[in-house]
């Protein structure tokens, strides 16, 4: 009898755990303004976490109807709680990569360029002296410089200095010398350039992969350094997920270990750089998903930048007679290399900046997805697009992937490159929204900033962070701050496949958020640029 009685205490006890089981959860956020982002773009008061996902969302009264009980009750004594940002598409490796360069974001001169690459020497001297991010749109002399100065300073140490765009560098003679690169030098798709029959030392798009395959490779360790550096300036702005438009095999797979270790807690949806080797690999291998990592999308460049006038253009540059820029592949090699991806569950992702090259992009997807129905194929920038062409984009096969602050980053000199007519379908995102449906988001760093917050600021607001100009630059393809915000979240993670598990915050998603003070939707506009992040929660966990 005994024995059948401690049995039954047993029973019962286990039963009240089991129960208390079920309604326990990790922690209950309360007393907030939670904009879920869900279909109705509703705000809700209080979030139940469980297990790294969303249990449930609501107001307090719907909230306590559920008996939920918690060892972590967070007041969230009013502050504004947003899905986790998703940036669709940015270099999050290049960007740590960088870190470790010479930065030369901001400079207004090619004397200053000169002065940060030599104190950068005298501090670490390297064997290569790596830079980048000069624009010579930002100096008062707006032309390419040569490589007389660099050579002279550094005669015998090879010196690369990219654009700020990664589409146009400089280099001295002696990076010229190891990469083996002369008068002489065969080259297609961009420019080796010459004057009077004598190398500058610019090089635009294809001909800087000579000059890259001399650079010294970085160790697993200073990878290691770039990924974690990346990462905790991007979750100090509220991103939980990045799309990094470029990787190769040996990076992704880092990532993978790094993540499954639990150092890198970023997830990760890695366009694979349009490589044969990389192709064979994945293409064969097929499309690779975890928890944080998403591997099932190919880069492709078919054009280069604007600012370094290598964007491919119907008609020529309005300041450059006679200049198109230039597809950096052959319209045959694109189709077939499209053809390819079609034929797996790869998305492709194609960086397009001229009205030529968005044109051959756009009509190629047209003619092979047209059976085929959610391929959800990417044109990456869709910069200048052609008023005709603009019916290409849908929600279902075609989708355009843009970066705002391009917009006003550009704006000063853009009218100048293409003229008053093709300015009109230049960074038109509420046209392209209107066509499409929805606009994935992101900022192209290290390009532009890191900053998300500067992204809806342009996409708003249209004005650089001194109001300039007065209403805005084209202000009709100014997007609206609910557009802007589910362009960062729902609409990016539609983007990548992946809106069934993250991009709002609802029942059974993953828990990924970040705290603000300040209601990003109604405060004035022209404070966004310095909104602070409170705090960024990845699967619930608070990682910064």
């Amino acid at each position: 009898m005994k024995n059948i009685f401690f049995l039954a205490i047993v029973l019962v006890l286990a039963s009240c755990k089991n129960e208390n089981a079920d309604n326990y959860v990790d922690a209950i956020y309360t007393n907030g303004n939670i904009y879920t982002v869900d279909n109705a773009f509703s705000v809700a008061t209080t979030m139940a976490v469980k297990d790294g996902k969303v249990f449930a969302v609501g107001s307090q009264d719907e909230i306590d109807a559920l008996n939920l009980k918690s060892d972590n009750i967070i007041d969230l004594e009013g502050q504004y709680v947003y899905p986790g940002l998703i940036d669709a598409h940015c270099h999050f490796y290049r960007f740590g990569e960088q870190l470790q360069q010479v930065d030369l974001k901001g400079t207004t001169s090619y004397q200053e360029v000169l002065d940060k690459v030599k104190a950068f020497q005298e501090k670490n001297n390297k064997s290569y002296i790596i830079g980048r991010g000069w624009d010579q749109n930002d100096w008062d002399v707006k032309e390419y410089p040569t490589k007389a100065e660099l050579t002279e300073l550094f005669p015998n140490t090879p010196v690369a200095l990219t654009r700020i765009d990664g589409h146009a560098m400089i280099v001295n003679q002696a990076a010229l010398d190891l990469a083996g690169i002369d008068e002489q030098t065969a080259f297609s798709g961009g420019d080796i350039e010459q004057i009077d029959g004598q190398l500058t030392g610019i090089l635009v798009d294809n001909p800087m992969e000579l000059i890259e395959k001399t650079f010294p490779a970085a160790s697993r360790e200073a990878d290691i350094e770039a990924l974690m550096d990346a990462q905790e300036i991007n979750f100090s702005y509220g991103l939980t997920t990045v799309d990094d438009a470029g990787l190769n095999r040996n990076t992704i797979e880092l990532i993978d270990s790094l993540q499954q270790a639990g150092a890198l807690k970023m997830k990760i949806y890695a366009m694979v750089s349009n490589t044969p080797e990389n192709l064979d690999y994945y293409l064969d291998k097929g499309t690779i998903k975890t928890d944080r990592l998403n591997v099932r999308s190919i880069k492709f460049y078919a054009d280069g930048a604007l600012g370094s006038r290598g964007a491919a253009m119907k008609e020529e540059y309005s300041d450059r007679e006679n200049h198109f820029g230039a597809l950096l592949s052959s319209v045959e090699d694109f189709k077939k290399t499209a053809e390819r991806i079609a034929a797996t569950d790869y998305q492709m992702n194609t960086h397009a900046i001229g009205d030529s090259a968005n044109v051959v992009v756009l009509k190629t997807y047209r003619e092979l997805l047209n059976d085929m129905p959610d391929r959800r194929w990417r044109v990456e920038h869709a910069q200048i697009i052609s008023p005709a062409d603009f019916e290409y984009f849908d929600r279902d096969r075609i989708l355009p992937s843009v970066q705002p602050t391009h917009a006003t980053s550009d704006m000063y000199w853009a009218e100048d490159r293409v003229g008053a007519e093709r300015i009109k379908g230049a960074y038109a995102y509420q046209k392209l929204l209107d066509q499409s449906g929805m606009l994935a988001l992101g900022t192209d760093y290290p390009v532009e900033q890191v900053n998300p917050f500067l992204t809806f600021y342009a996409a708003v607001a249209r004005q650089d962070t001194t109001g300039y100009p007065e209403g805005g630059f084209n202000p009709q393809d100014a997007i609206s701050r609910e557009d802007a915000l589910r362009g960062m979240t729902i609409w990016a993670a539609y983007s990548n496949f992946e809106e069934e598990e993250k991009g709002s915050l609802e029942k059974g998603k993953s828990a990924d958020f970040m705290i603000l003070k300040e209601d990003l939707m109604n405060m004035p506009i022209q404070n966004v640029p310095n909104l602070k992040v409170v705090g960024t929660y990845i699967n619930g966990e608070k990682v910064y």
